[in-house]
């Protein structure tokens, strides 16, 4: 790790649940094992694997300015490579907060389980499609998130079957976020705080609440 991967995530710090030398330290495990698994698996684009701390880290530590102490189950769905909930598994070690991370892909489901159980992360993986998953196995969710997985419309049909009366998603989405809240607000009814990505100058965190289909 060099100063400069450092000062990617120095300025979520404030919001670890740890010493930032403790969770630099199990960030720069999940490095390694990221980079050695990526030899068999494709886990992150090749061309962002060297900056693997400013394009995947930070990106998803940004997430945790938005989650709020009672926030205690966060579902995450096409975890792929863990992105953003590894990174935020870490950051949270220490609070009473678990993390549901679904992958149908049984390789980088099989990642997932050796990230979490290396580091000693509160996280269960699902190797399936969230289709196949019934909302009574994960209890009660307080968050969801998603990161480069699908359209705005089709990740709120996602979530929907997860979602109570506090249920927040946390999605994060990139210059095509306008046309696609326009698409998934044809079909959908959903609160929207659209936060601006700290690494992505185009891009945004969308937040949703009352998430519900619309009836005609």
């Amino acid at each position: 790790m060099t100063p400069g991967d450092h000062a990617a995530i120095a300025a979520y710090a404030p919001y670890f649940a740890r010493n930032e030398k403790d969770v630099i330290a199990d960030l720069e495990s999940y490095a390694q094992l990221l980079k050695k698994w990526q030899r068999i698996q494709n886990l992150v684009s090749r061309e962002t694997l060297a900056e693997v701390w400013t394009r995947h880290f930070a990106d998803s530590l940004q997430v945790l300015k938005l989650l709020d102490e009672a926030d205690r189950t966060i579902l995450d769905l096409g975890s792929g490579g863990g992105l953003p909930a590894l990174p935020l598994a870490i950051a949270s070690k220490g609070l009473d907060r678990r993390f549901i991370l679904v992958e149908p892909t049984t390789r980088k489901a099989s990642f997932l389980r050796t990230v979490a159980r290396e580091l000693g992360l509160n996280v269960r993986v699902k190797a399936r499609r969230v289709e196949e998953i019934d909302s009574r196995e994960t209890g009660s969710v307080d968050v969801i998130t998603s990161r480069a997985l699908a359209s705005l419309t089709r990740l709120c049909a996602m979530a929907a079957p997860f979602f109570g009366p506090a249920t927040r998603a946390i999605f994060h989405k990139g210059r095509e976020h306008v046309e696609e809240l326009v698409e998934s607000g044809a079909l959908w009814h959903h609160d929207v705080v659209l936060v601006k990505s700290d690494t992505d100058e185009r891009g945004v965190l969308v937040e949703l609440k009352n998430l519900r289909l619309k009836t005609r």
